[in-house]
C-alpha cells in the first residue's frame, strides 16, 4: 500500500491532466480576441486537429464558457465576464443608499442585480413597506427570460450569446405571460434597447410589474422597481425608468469616487 505524504515534492507535471490543459489553451487563445475565432485559426494555434478542437468547444459551449456566432466564430462565453467580489462590494455600498431613496420616493421594492453565467442573481433587495410587495430575497436569482433585470441585461449582449444562454437555461413557464419562444424574446429585447428600459409584464409573477435599467458601465447589472400592477400603471413606466436611470448614473458616480 503506497502511503501518500503531503509534504512530499512530486514531479512537476506528474498529475497533469491532457485533457484539461488543451482546453485551457483553447480559452486562452478566445481571451486574446474581442470579436471572436474561426474554428480554423483556433486549431492552428493550438496544433490540434479542427475535429478535437470542435469536440472541445461544443463541450465548453455547452458548459457557458464559448459561444458559437455565425461562420464558426467562438468567443469566450458569459462565464468569463462576471463582477470580482471586491467589484460587487463596492457597487452594493454604492448602491443601497439610492435604493433606499427610491424605496422611499416609490414605496415600492427596488431591485440590484447582475448576470451569473445564465441567470440573474440579487445582489441587494430594499423591500416596499406594503404588506402586499414583490420582492426576491438576496441571493436569489431569476432567469433572463421572465424578469425585467434579465430583460435589459440581455439587451447588453449580441443574438448568439442571448441563444447560448437560452439553450443551456431554458425558457421554463412562470406565468402564461412568460415569453418561451428564443425568437420572441430577441424581438422583445429590440423594443427593449429602442426605449431604453425593460418592462417584465407578469411574466415572472402572476399580478406584479416590473421595470428595470442598465447601470452605465456595467453592461452586466442593473437596477428594477418591481410592485404589483395595480400600483404601477403602465403609463408611468417611462417616468418611472427616467428616475431609475438617474439612481443609476448616481450610483456609479459614488463607485467612481470611492475608487478614487
Amino acid at each position: 500500500m503506497k502511503i501518500y505524504q503531503e509534504n512530499a515534492v512530486e514531479a512537476p507535471g506528474r498529475y497533469t491532466i491532457r485533457a484539461v490543459d488543451r482546453a485551457f489553451d483553447i480559452l486562452d487563445v478566445l481571451a486574446c480576441s474581442d470579436v471572436g475565432i474561426t474554428l480554423v485559426a483556433i486549431a492552428k494555434v493550438v496544433s490540434m486537429p479542427k475535429s478535437s478542437v470542435f469536440r472541445y468547444l461544443t463541450t465548453l459551449e455547452r458548459r457557458g464558457q464559448v459561444v458559437r456566432g455565425d461562420g464558426d466564430i467562438f468567443k469566450l462565453g458569459t462565464r468569463h465576464d462576471y463582477m470580482r467580489p471586491r467589484a460587487v462590494a463596492q457597487l452594493c455600498a454604492a448602491a443601497v443608499p439610492k435604493m433606499q431613496e427610491l424605496s422611499r420616493r416609490f414605496n415600492e421594492t427596488i431591485n440590484l442585480g447582475t448576470l451569473d453565467r445564465h441567470r440573474v442573481v440579487y445582489l441587494e433587495v430594499v423591500e416596499s413597506t406594503n404588506a402586499m410587495r414583490f420582492a426576491a430575497k438576496r441571493g436569489s436569482s431569476d432567469p433572463v427570460h421572465s424578469s425585467a433585470l434579465g430583460k435589459i441585461i440581455s439587451s447588453s449582449l449580441g443574438d448568439e450569446e442571448i441563444r447560448s444562454i437560452l439553450a443551456v437555461e431554458g425558457m421554463p413557464v412562470r406565468t402564461s405571460r412568460t415569453i418561451t419562444s428564443p425568437d420572441t424574446f430577441l424581438r422583445e429585447l429590440c423594443i427593449v434597447r429602442d426605449q431604453g428600459f425593460a418592462i417584465d409584464e407578469g411574466e415572472n409573477e402572476d399580478g406584479g410589474r416590473c421595470v428595470a435599467v442598465l447601470l452605465p458601465s456595467y453592461a452586466k447589472a442593473a437596477i428594477s422597481l418591481s410592485a404589483p400592477a395595480a400600483r404601477l400603471p403602465r403609463e408611468s413606466l417611462a417616468e418611472v425608468a427616467a428616475t431609475l436611470r438617474l439612481a443609476a448614473e448616481d450610483i456609479v458616480q459614488d463607485v467612481r469616487n470611492a475608487r478614487s
